[in-house]
């Protein structure tokens, strides 16, 4: 049992505790546990309710270092009002860094406070004018260089101040302030616990995936698309602005079990297979599938993505096809029935006849497999890749993903995970926890307004909002969504719509910019899925969206707002077939609405109400609004306007919002 005594300090210990409380400091995840996320070169907007006995004054600072710096640097915290204080730093290193609260008694402050109100009411203050000329002496004999000269100074103007209003006001002066700030002894400063902090690049916060399957990459069902193929396409998906290019697995595909067309158990000998059924007598994850070509192959590939401004990202799957090498090489990475026949995975209904998993916990796997695993990571790290999806990490342990993820960025902290996980509402968060950059989310099934705006308020409030990144995916060869089904074109407008401007992350899978929709009946699958075989594409083909999707994905880099998912505010506008917010800076100096109808069969109406407020200005202010999506401009007169969405020909409007210049004739 706990001693309950033990929980209470002793004497000797109380005599040496902060007097100063700092209490809910933020961003902060698990009370420290964890890492809150961090952009490299965006301010950290730090925040803690900081108190303590009496009335003196307070001061405080937040402190932050790259982890194993020894040093700290420190920015000054602001009293909001009633103990709340915030302040903001920005690191400028992609890397692990901590930080922490200080608070001391200002003793200045307190005295200034003190000064100024004796003087305004009038009484004698002789006695406090000699204690602020004793500050500004102890300060001086304490301090050095230009903080010194800058004391002296103020002693000599002091002493040769005759008038006592002459000496007040320089006791009172921000100057004055601002150097006894920096020569502050800091009485009864006290610390908060140190808190980590994940800076990673802007990647992490902003980009735009596209998902393609390499095989497909050709014009011929009967012909393989090779990583070369690939490279021919690179200029296209640049040109739609997407700046992430993310395979699913290119390893060699095991021949036991191997999926048919539509997931049928019988599969051709010319049958590609699913690429997710990983190895083969050709290698295991660190191979590439033969058809698809070379290391070098890749390398170029790499190569000629980067100089289309475009990143490769790579799946990483955990499981292994019944031809894996591993099977042979490491039997007891693996669980097999009493009657000898290993157990192939399952999540029933489905079955998954083509891979088994791997146990990590078992005996023989403890450590060769994880550090196999990393090892595989790192592989494909020395061949120039930087960003991973993992495929359903929710199946594998939380502790294999804290320790893979920080060992391969103590290594190279640029690399990024992205977590696959459709699962409950605490893993998810706990993967963005444990360290993955950014997750798939909810978004997919999100459809009513009501829906859309209490998940995109959720998002941006804690704890959320600094531990997880949601990647709005419209699609993926897994999921063809109920709605993109009967929708036509428009729901494909729509569904783009809310995840550029819902998210700084979003990503589509290939096909979706012509508006496929061929589905199995009564499931959220596509017909003919190219997980099981080769579909080329005609991109070109008639009612394609690709100058649509280019223009939101210009209207993102634009536009600072649009960079983040963080921002985020509902907005009214009368009418549930509506969904209307806006996405704003801090500053509020980039302003963005966006109205969406949610209706892709029929016209939709509603008043609206512009946000005047936000930008200061009265209900009948003008403002002005320019229509990103053609580039026209126009004048608003007041906070109540209407608007009019017509799917047949764009279901959503997207304005950028600024304050009308003052007419000088109308002062």
């Amino acid at each position: 049992m706990t001693d309950a005594h033990a929980l209470h300090p002793r004497l000797e210990e109380a005599l040496q505790m902060g007097r100063i409380a700092i209490e809910s400091t933020e961003p902060v995840v698990e009370n420290g546990r964890f890492a809150a996320k961090a952009i490299i070169g965006q301010p950290v907007t730090v925040t803690s309710r900081i108190f303590a006995d009496g009335h003196d004054q307070l001061a405080a600072s937040v402190c932050w270092r790259a982890r194993g710096e020894e040093s700290w640097r420190r920015a000054r915290l602001k009293l909001l009002g009633n103990d709340h204080w915030s302040g903001q730093f920005t690191a400028t290193q992609v890397a692990a860094h901590e930080f922490r609260i200080e608070a001391w008694w200002d003793v200045f402050e307190s005295y200034r406070y003190e000064l100024s109100k004796k003087h305004a009411a009038g009484v004698p203050i002789g006695v406090e004018l000699e204690e602020g000329r004793l500050h500004l002496q102890r300060a001086a004999e304490r301090a050095q260089g230009e903080t010194r000269a800058m004391l002296d100074d103020l002693l000599h103007r002091l002493q040769m101040a005759h008038l006592e209003d002459e000496r007040v006001s320089l006791l009172l002066a921000q100057e004055t302030a601002a150097v006894m700030a920096d020569a502050d002894p800091r009485e009864h400063c006290s610390h908060s616990p140190i808190f980590a902090l994940e800076v990673e690049r802007t990647r992490a916060q902003f980009a735009s995936w596209y998902e393609l399957f390499p095989r497909s990459e050709t014009d011929d069902p009967n012909r393989h698309g090779t990583l070369r193929d690939v490279i021919k396409r690179l200029p296209a998906i640049r040109d739609m602005g997407f700046d992430v290019l993310y395979f699913p697995p290119i390893h060699p595909i095991g021949r036991s079990f191997r999926k048919g067309p539509n997931n049928s158990l019988e599969a051709g000998p010319n049958d590609p297979g699913s690429p997710y059924a990983i190895g083969s007598e050709d290698g295991g994850h660190d191979a590439i599938h033969p058809q698809l070509g070379t290391h070098e192959d890749f390398r170029a590939l790499v190569a000629a993505a980067a100089e289309h401004g475009l990143e490769i990202a790579l799946d990483f799957a955990i499981q292994c096809s019944q031809d894996h090498p591993w099977l042979k090489e490491h039997p007891g990475w693996f669980s097999w029935r009493p009657d000898g026949t290993i157990k192939y995975a399952e999540n029933p209904p489905k079955k998954y006849q083509d891979i088994v998993n791997v146990d990590f916990y078992a005996e023989d796997a403890m450590p060769g497999l994880w550090i196999a695993l990393r090892d595989v990571v790192w592989h494909w790290v020395e061949q120039g890749v930087k960003i991973f999806r993992v495929d359903n990490p929710h199946t594998k342990p939380l502790p294999f993903w804290e320790w893979l993820i920080a060992d391969i960025r103590e290594r190279d902290a640029d690399v990024m995970f992205l977590s696959e996980a459709f699962t409950r509402p605490a893993m998810m968060a706990r993967l963005g926890k444990v360290g993955f950059s950014q997750s798939y989310t909810y978004f997919t099934w999100r459809n009513s307004k009501a829906e859309l705006s209490e998940y995109f308020s959720e998002l941006n409030e804690a704890p959320l909002r600094d531990c997880y990144r949601p990647n709005f995916f419209v699609n993926t060869p897994d999921i063809n969504p109920f709605f993109l089904q009967d929708s036509g074109r428009a729901g494909f407008l729509i569904r783009a719509a809310l995840a550029t401007m819902g998210s700084g992350l979003w990503g589509m899978y290939s096909g979706f910019e012509l508006c496929e929709a061929a589905a199995i009946p009564g499931k959220e699958e596509y017909l003919d899925s190219e997980k099981y075989q080769i579909r080329p594409r005609d991109y070109h083909a008639p009612g394609n969206i690709v100058a649509e999707i280019a223009q939101l994905n210009r209207i993102r880099r634009q536009n600072p707002a649009l960079q983040t998912h963080l921002g985020f505010q509902p907005y009214l506008a009368w009418n549930d077939n509506i969904f209307y917010f806006g996405k704003r800076t801090e500053d509020r100096s980039n302003f963005i609405l966006v109205a969406i109808s949610l209706d892709p069969h029929h016209p939709q109406e509603a008043h609206f109400e512009l946000p005047l407020w936000e930008l200061g200005l009265r209900d009948d202010a003008h403002t002005q609004g320019e229509d990103l999506m053609n580039g026209h401009r126009w004048t608003w007169y007041g906070k109540t306007q209407w608007m009019r969405i017509d799917p047949a020909h764009l279901p959503f409007g997207i304005w950028r919002l600024t304050a009308a210049p003052v007419d000088p004739d109308l002062k």
